[in-house]
């Protein structure tokens, strides 16, 4: 928590950038803190000069994002259709492993 806010991950696959937004917008109008990815989309990658740059960056911006998931209370699964690719499942078990809450978009069947 944040003073009285608590801090929720948005964790998922870029493909569900839409999602991403509409839940971001949805969960900070409730009184959270919601932390996000940052690039969605392959056209995102378009500041990065070099394939050895890029892969770089991304492995940073993976280690960002589990950085985020330390900072939040819990984390939240855009599963749409209830996709989980393996990048999402990697991040639901290291939440898991360091005690978060995982809320799904989409109720796992």
């Amino acid at each position: 928590m944040q003073g009285k806010y608590k801090v929720i991950t948005l964790c998922g696959s870029a493909r569900f950038e839409d999602d991403f937004i509409r839940v971001q917008k949805q969960l900070s109008v409730e009184g959270n803190i919601v932390l996000s990815p940052l690039f969605f989309s392959q056209s995102d990658d378009k500041c990065f000069l070099d394939e050895r740059v890029l892969s770089e960056t991304k492995k940073m911006l993976g280690d960002m994002h589990k950085r985020k998931i330390d900072m939040a209370d819990e984390i939240f699964v855009i599963n749409v259709g209830g996709y989980i690719g393996d990048a999402t499942k990697s991040e639901i078990e290291y939440a898991i492993k360091t005690g978060k809450k995982v809320n799904y978009l989409e109720e796992n069947e």
